[in-house]
This record gives structure tokens, C-alpha cells and sequence, in this order.
């Protein structure tokens, strides 16, 4: 029986337990959505205030280094940070899935972060495709901000295509 949407699954640690006074450990979990898993890495901040969601770019990962930068300053200022791996990611492909199903599946993963951190004001955001994907669901996903580190005004070699709309859309 597959898990119901948005349950969270553990995926193992990915950093050991931590001693008193250090950062907490990073850990990452399988989120079941409509269109497959996606993987959420979790980097919780000490003494968290709010949850920062990131994705990633459509033919990169969460090891982008906007992306590490932005998580290290978020969970050091006292922002849980929860990068997301899309599942056509996860399913080993490079080419992002369409539109519909990215935002349906990011929809899935805020539904468990909210789940993992009830209460806490949620902001998302991402670089190039997960910034986009990010501001078109914002206002579907009541987020209270969005953070846009890297966001494509032009599709690459397209520059009559703008998408300053979609910077408007949630």
C-alpha cells in the first residue's frame, strides 16, 4: 500500500547526532506525492522560528551553491531550512517533469513540512525552476513569503518568453 500524500517517510540520517551546544543533525525523509517520491533534506535550526523551503533548479540539485548558502545563513538566523528533490529528480531523471506536476508535488511536500513543523510561518523558495514553481503555488500553499535566489526572468536562449508573471502569480 502506498503511503498517503504528503505522509513523510524517514530516509536516514544524513549527518550523526550532534553533541550539546552544536548544530542539530541534518536528516532527510521520502514525501510521498501525486506524481512520486520527493526527498526533503531537513537542517533544523537550534532554536527554530519559521521554515525556509527551497528547491532546486530544473537540470541541477540541492547542493547548488545559492542554495547552501542561503540554508546555512536561514538556520543559523533561526529558520529551519527543508531543501526539496523533485520527484523526477528522485526518480533518477534530468528533465523536469511539466509545470502541473511540479507544483502538485511541491504542494504535497509543504502539506508534510507543515505536518513536521506545525505552527511555524512557512516562506519557499528556490533557484530557476523551484523559485518558479515556488511563486506560482505560494498563494495555493498559504506560505507567508517567498525567496527567490536565482529566478530566470527569460528561458535560456528565449528571451521573447517573459515570466515576470509568474513572479506574480501566487
Amino acid at each position: 500500500m502506498s503511503p498517503a500524500r504528503g505522509r513523510v517517510a524517514p530516509a536516514g540520517r544524513a549527518a550523526a547526532e550532534t553533541s550539546p551546544g552544536s548544530a542539530p543533525p541534518v536528516d532527510a525523509a521520502t514525501v510521498d506525492t501525486p506524481h512520486g517520491p520527493a526527498r526533503i533534506t531537513v537542517q533544523p535550526a537550534a532554536d527554530g522560528r519559521a521554515v525556509l523551503v527551497l528547491g532546486h533548479g530544473a537540470g541541477g540539485g540541492i547542493t547548488a551553491p545559492d542554495l547552501v548558502a542561503v540554508t546555512g545563513v536561514a538556520v543559523a538566523d533561526g529558520v529551519h531550512a527543508v531543501l526539496v528533490e523533485q520527484p523526477y529528480r528522485v526518480a533518477g531523471r534530468r528533465a523536469p517533469a511539466p509545470a502541473t506536476q511540479l507544483d502538485a508535488a511541491w504542494l504535497a511536500v509543504l502539506e508534510a513540512v507543515r505536518t513536521r513543523f506545525p505552527g511555524f510561518p512557512v516562506v519557499v523558495g528556490g533557484r530557476s525552476s523551484g523559485a518558479r514553481v515556488a511563486c506560482r503555488t505560494a498563494s495555493a500553499g498559504a506560505v507567508a513569503g517567498v525567496l527567490c535566489p536565482a529566478f530566470p526572468v527569460h528561458p535560456p536562449h528565449a528571451s521573447c518568453r517573459c515570466r515576470r508573471l509568474q513572479l506574480l502569480a501566487g
